[in-house]
């Protein structure tokens, strides 16, 4: 790849991004800010690298001239049009395998911190009104012995079952296919989503957005859920109908929800999920650990090299690759 200043390659991306991402791209690119894609004529485009989940469509590619490949920091693409780019013989990168632990952390923290009220308690000791110990105030559920449901037993799924044992719950789960070798060694029971949702004391979202999964809870999912029971997604937004749950968790249907993910992201400022108490809602920090966030940026630069190169990427998305 030249490294000339006149003849470096150009590649659009959601700026800013990470000072690592900058370490490790070494000033071989010309990093063009999002809005470049935007002008009658951007010029000549070699790459496209996203770094939040900016949507990359056909429209787009069909804009941008010559673009050689897409790399995706995280590993979820469900904002590129894999199909599109495929079509037009780009290759698409991600990051898989490395973010499943630290996500899984985040999914048990927020199991955790949702079952036992642990954001609103802190409210509470920094607020005017704590002057004495009352142990009758904020009482929230158990964890250890409970019932754990995870929808989606993938990599992520499996480290929440893992993370799971050592809190002694029984842990169900639905996927689109039965995993036998996963039971076996996880000690997880598979049943049907409705029983899932009927019987978990803590569901757990941890599928990728498709269409499929768009909006896979609704009205009649959180209302098959127990009163006591919450909800937590560290999957995508739109795998919940917001408006859904945002009527259930203010009548008190379900005891709570946690989300690392919302849809839109974020909220408006003004949106009736964030006047709720009953709600836990992260910015997205599923992946967020210096490790991870540093071995993703790794990741998705040799991608980026890769393909600019012309040579296959380490990890991409769509099956031929290149």
């Amino acid at each position: 790849m030249p490294t000339d200043p006149l003849s470096r390659p150009r590649v659009l991306a959601d700026l800013p991004v990470s000072d690592v991402v900058l370490e490790l791209l070494g000033g071989k690119c010309d990093l063009l800010p999002w809005e470049t894609a935007r002008q009658p004529d951007p010029g000549h485009i070699d790459a496209v690298y996203t770094y939040g989940h900016p949507t990359v469509d056909a429209t787009m590619l069909d804009h941008l001239r010559g673009v050689r490949v897409i790399s995706n920091f995280g590993v979820g693409v469900d904002h590129i049009d894999v199909a599109a780019a495929t079509a037009r013989g780009i290759p698409v990168g991600n990051t898989p395998g490395i973010l499943d632990g630290a996500t899984a952390d985040l999914a048990f923290a927020l199991i955790l911190a949702v079952g036992r009220r642990v954001v609103e308690g802190d409210r509470y000791a920094r607020g005017p009104e704590f002057l004495r110990y009352d142990p009758s105030l904020i009482l929230g559920r158990e964890i250890h012995g409970s019932t754990l449901g995870i929808i989606g037993l993938g990599r992520i799924g499996e480290q929440v079952a893992r993370r799971a044992r050592g809190f002694d719950m029984t842990v169900l789960y639905h996927n689109r296919n039965r995993k036998p070798s996963a039971e076996s060694a996880l000690g997880v029971r598979y049943v049907s989503q409705d029983e899932l949702l009927a019987t978990a004391d803590y569901v757990v979202l941890t599928v990728p957005l498709t269409s499929e999964t768009r909006g896979l809870i609704g009205r009649a999912e959180l209302a098959r859920m127990k009163p006591t029971a919450s909800l937590v997604n560290v999957a995508r937004g739109a795998v919940v109908d917001a408006v859904a749950l945002t009527e259930a968790l203010s009548a008190q249907q379900i005891h709570a929800a946690a989300l690392d993910v919302t849809d839109p992201e974020p909220l408006p400022r003004n949106h009736p999920l964030l006047k709720l108490d009953n709600i836990i809602i992260t910015p997205h920090l599923g992946s967020a650990t210096a490790q991870t966030r540093r071995r993703m940026a790794e990741l998705s630069i040799e991608n980026l090299f890769a393909g600019l190169a012309g040579h296959p990427l380490p990890f991409w998305v769509n099956p031929q690759g290149r």
